[in-house]
C-alpha cells in the first residue's frame, strides 16, 4: 500500500510498528500484531468492495463488539466508507427508520442479528460475517480497490443520538473530529508504550468505538471482550488477566464491578489495580461512587461528553475528581466551553447557564437534517442543552441533564419516544414518562398512566405492548395509574410531581 496516498491510521501504524500488539482477544488471550490486523483488514475491505461498496458509500453494521466488528471499523476507513454502527438493542421499527434515514449502501450483520438485518433495509444488500444460507461476507469476491485519500473534512462515522426532540438524529463526525478527539484525550489521560485499553462497551456507542480508532494512532493495544451483555465478574477477571491499563465505563458498570468484588477488596484495593485510568462517562457519577474509587485506589476520571463532540469535552484526572466531588474537570485541549444565560449572553464564573461548546471535535452536523443542525449551533458554538457552570479554577460542573432526557445504564431515552408508543396502547388515555433516580442504573424509565374509562392498565400489559416497538432499555420499569396527570399553571406536565408519584 502506498502510504503517501492515504491517511488510513491503521496502515500507518502497521508500517511504523508492525510487530507491536494491536489486539488481544480477552477470552483466549490470542494476540494480533499490527501487521496481522492490517492484513486482515485489507482482506475485509476487499470483500466489502466485492459487495459493491465504494469510497463515500454508507456502510451499516449491526453487530455487538467482536473481532469481526473491529475489522469492519478499520476496513470502512481503508475503503473510504462512512461507517454507520446501528444499536442491536433497538426494535425493528427503530432500526428501519435509522437505516432509511442514513441511506445505507450495504448492511453487515452477525448470526444473532441476521433475521432483523434482512428485514430492515429494503433493497440494500445484506451480508453476514457468520455462516448463513444467504449472503456471507467471506463468500463475496475479493475485489481490488484504491485506498481512500482522506482529508480532515471528510465524513467518517455517523452515530445516532436521541436529541432533545426524541427523534433520532444521525451525527456526522469527520475524520478531523475523530483525530482531534483522540489527540485531546491523549493530552489529558496520557499515552504510554505498554498501554492496553480494555474494550467492553459496544462499538455502536462512541465510548466503544473511540478506543479502536485512538489505539491505532497511539500504537497501543486493545483487549477485546466479546459478548451481548455486560458481565462485571468477567470484566474484572479480564482486566487483571491481560494487564489492562485503561477502560471506558458508564457508572452503572463500575458500580456492578465493585459490588461483585470480594469483601477483602472493599477498602484500599481492587482487582482494577493494573489500570492507569477509568474513563467514566455516559451518565452522571454519584459522589458516593467517586468516594469509593478513592477508597479502593481506583484512578477514576469522570468525563463529560456528547456524541456530537466525538466523546470527551471535559475530563477530570483522579486527584481533581477526589478533591472536587462532582466536577467533570476542565475542558480538553482546544475545546472551548461558554456558559450562557437565558438571553444567550455569557455569564461570569460560578454562575449557572447553558453549556455551549466549540472546537475541532464538534460535529459537522446532523445528516439529512439541516434544520436541526442550524438550531443546534449559535454564535458561541454547539448548544448542548445542559445546564452547568465553570468555577474559579476553570472546572466544569454539570447540574442538569439535557432537557428531560433519561439516562439509564448509560443509554439515552427520550420520554417522547416512550409516550408515542404507550399512547397507542388500547387501554391508555394519557401518559407521562420521566426518569426516576435509581442507585444502580442512574435512572429508571417511569410512566404515569391515565387509563381509558373502565380499563385496567397493568405493568405486564405495558411491557408486553412495548416488546417489538421499543428497545428493552426504553421500556417502563415503574408504572402507576392516576385519574389525571399533574400539570403546571401553564398546562404542561408537572414532571417533578410525576416523579414524586412514581417514587
Amino acid at each position: 500500500m502506498n502510504l503517501q496516498n492515504t491517511m488510513d491510521w491503521l496502515a500507518h501504524r502497521a508500517a511504523v510498528s508492525p510487530e507491536a500488539t494491536a489486539l488481544i482477544e480477552a477470552e483466549d488471550g490470542e494476540k494480533w500484531t499490527y501487521a496481522d490486523l492490517d492484513s486482515a483488514v485489507e482482506e475485509t475491505a476487499g470483500r466489502l468492495a466485492g459487495l459493491g461498496l465504494r469510497a463515500g458509500d454508507h456502510l451499516g453494521v449491526l453487530m455487538e463488539t467482536r473481532m469481526a466488528s473491529v475489522r469492519l471499523v478499520h476496513a470502512a476507513m481503508r475503503l473510504g466508507c462512512v461507517l454507520v454502527p446501528l444499536n442491536v438493542r433497538l426494535a425493528k421499527p427503530e432500526l428501519r427508520r435509522q437505516a432509511s434515514h442514513t441511506d445505507l449502501s450495504a448492511l453487515v450483520c452477525e448470526a444473532e442479528t441476521e433475521s432483523m438485518a434482512r428485514e430492515i433495509p429494503g433493497d440494500v444488500p445484506v451480508a453476514s460475517v457468520d455462516p448463513s444460507p444467504k449472503t456471507t461476507l467471506i463468500e463475496c469476491e475479493r475485489v481490488e480497490f484504491v485506498p481512500k485519500q482522506w482529508s480532515h473534512d471528510d465524513p467518517q462515522v455517523m452515530l445516532f443520538t436521541s436529541g432533545t426532540t426524541g427523534n433520532p438524529k444521525a451525527v456526522v463526525l469527520t475524520m478531523g473530529n475523530l483525530f482531534a478527539s483522540a489527540t485531546a484525550s491523549a493530552f489529558r489521560l496520557g499515552v504510554l508504550p505498554g498501554d492496553r485499553w480494555h474494550l467492553c462497551l459496544s462499538t455502536y456507542h462512541m465510548g466503544g468505538l473511540a478506543p479502536l480508532l485512538r489505539s491505532a494512532l497511539y500504537g497501543a493495544a486493545v483487549v477485546v471482550q466479546t459478548g451481548t451483555g455486560f458481565d462485571p465478574e468477567e470484566t474484572l477477571e479480564n482486566v487483571r488477566k491481560h494487564d489492562a491499563t485503561g477502560i471506558s465505563l458508564v457508572p452503572t458498570m463500575l458500580r456492578r464491578m465493585f459490588d461483585s468484588e470480594a469483601p477483602e477488596h472493599s477498602a484500599g484495593s481492587s482487582r482494577l489495580d493494573t489500570l492507569r485510568f477509568v474513563l467514566l462517562g455516559g451518565a452522571p457519577a454519584r459522589d458516593e461512587l467517586i468516594r469509593e474509587c478513592e477508597a479502593r485506589n481506583v484512578p477514576v476520571c469522570p468525563t463529560y461528553g456528547m456524541t456530537e463532540t466525538a466523546s470527551q469535552i471535559a475530563t477530570a484526572r483522579p486527584a481533581e475528581a477526589f478533591a472536587h466531588l462532582g466536577t467533570v474537570g476542565r475542558p480538553l485541549m482546544f475545546a472551548e466551553i461558554t456558559v450562557l444565560d437565558e438571553n444567550g449572553a455569557p455569564v461570569s464564573r460560578g454562575t449557572a447557564g447553558e453549556l455551549v461548546v466549540s472546537g475541532p471535535t464538534v460535529m459537522a452536523g446532523y445528516y439529512g437534517n439541516p434544520d436541526a443542525t442550524k438550531e443546534a449551533f449559535g454564535e458561541h458554538g454547539l448548544h448542548t442543552g445542559d445546564v452547568g457552570y465553570r468555577d474559579e479554577g476553570g472546572r466544569i460542573w454539570v447540574l442538569n441533564r439535557r432537557s428531560d432526557r433519561i439516562v439509564t445504564g448509560g443509554e439515552n431515552v427520550h420520554p417522547g419516544e416512550v409516550v408515542a408508543v404507550l399512547r397507542d396502547h388500547p387501554a391508555v388515555r394519557e401518559v407521562a414518562v420521566v426518569g426516576v433516580e435509581d442507585a444502580e442504573w442512574g435512572e429508571r424509565v417511569g410512566a404515569l398512566v391515565v387509563p381509558v374509562g373502565g380499563e385496567t392498565v397493568s405493568f405486564e400489559s405495558v411491557r408486553e405492548f412495548c416488546d417489538g416497538r421499543l428497545a428493552g432499555y426504553k421500556h417502563p420499569k415503574l408504572l402507576e395509574t392516576t385519574d389525571e396527570l399533574p400539570r403546571t399553571a401553564s398546562g404542561t406536565i408537572d414532571r417533578d410531581a410525576v416523579r414524586k408519584r412514581l417514587r
